[in-house]
């Protein structure tokens, strides 16, 4: 059998969720701690590391990490090193979180994967994942910046908008007397009730999702985004409930800050999770 370093094209350290395989080292690791996992399993899951998101066949991982007089037993030896893989990472074929299987074609890995360098490998100043980012998102057009800072900001714009619905449930009786709303204020009651009571679980979703480092985030946002924009429009005019309160100039320029919000939640997501 080669070696599994023969089968790699990278170098480091691929991160997936609370997951990370050390290809220098020949290491699969969990939150910090060594999982057992044999070679050949191994090898198969470096391979489809570096092909993520890409259906790797059976015919290439049998050309690539078996030796060329293997034929009977390959798929035997396959499927036991594609059941170690996932036996080691909590996976499974029903449902699969990182390893999909493609009937009688091949496998495909559908988790997010952050390439790495090591502590030597980079220069003195920058974070690691600063590093192996910097590429990635330069060609997107933004900053490199380290993902704690992108999810930590991305967090707190969830918890404004949380403040902004509990405030409005809490006080929901001022809603229905707002000066300029005149006949209309029932209208503007039912909409600020049912888009609140929508967005609190929205909400919630997201901010744990950034705060667990859900490896599929990035995907889940863009799928939800453009009904996400509708709701955050709807409440950029929220400063104008309180208008009486602030006077027009603070409700304007609040509202203009709020415009912008979710154009700015697309912008930090995507700089902390590229794929």
């Amino acid at each position: 059998m080669p070696a599994p370093s023969e089968a790699r094209k990278k170098a480091g350290v691929a991160r997936f969720g609370i997951f990370e395989v050390d290809l220098d080292a020949h290491e699969l690791r969990k939150q910090g701690r060594r999982l057992r996992l044999q070679d050949q399993p191994f090898a198969v899951l470096v391979l489809l590391l570096e092909r993520a998101g890409e259906t790797v066949l059976r015919e290439e991982l049998r050309q690539k990490l078996w030796p060329a007089d293997t034929f009977g037993d390959f798929d035997h030896s396959l499927n036991t090193a594609i059941n170690k893989i996932r036996e080691a990472l909590g996976d499974s074929a029903s449902s699969p979180r990182f390893v999909e299987t493609l009937a009688r074609r091949g496998y495909r890995f559908i988790a997010d994967v952050r390439w790495e360098v090591h502590e030597d490998d980079r220069p003195v100043g920058l974070d690691a994942a600063d590093q192996s980012r910097g590429t990635a998102i330069a060609s997107m057009g933004f900053p490199a910046a380290h993902r704690g800072i992108t999810r930590s900001l991305f967090a707190l714009l969830q918890v404004m908008y949380l403040i902004f619905y509990l405030e409005a449930l809490f006080h929901w009786q001022g809603v229905d007397r707002v000066s300029w709303a005149d006949g209309r204020s029932p209208l503007v009651l039912v909409l600020v009730l049912v888009t609140a009571g929508v967005g609190i679980p929205v909400r919630l979703y997201l901010l744990s999702a950034a705060a667990f480092d859900y490896s599929r985030l990035g995907e889940k946002f863009r799928r939800i985004f453009i009904p996400l924009l509708v709701l955050d429009e709807l409440w950029a005019v929220a400063p104008f409930l309180i208008l009486d309160q602030i006077g027009f100039g603070a409700a304007f320029a609040a509202t203009a800050a709020l415009l912008y919000a979710p154009f700015a939640e697309r912008t930090l997501i995507r700089m902390a999770y590229q794929r």
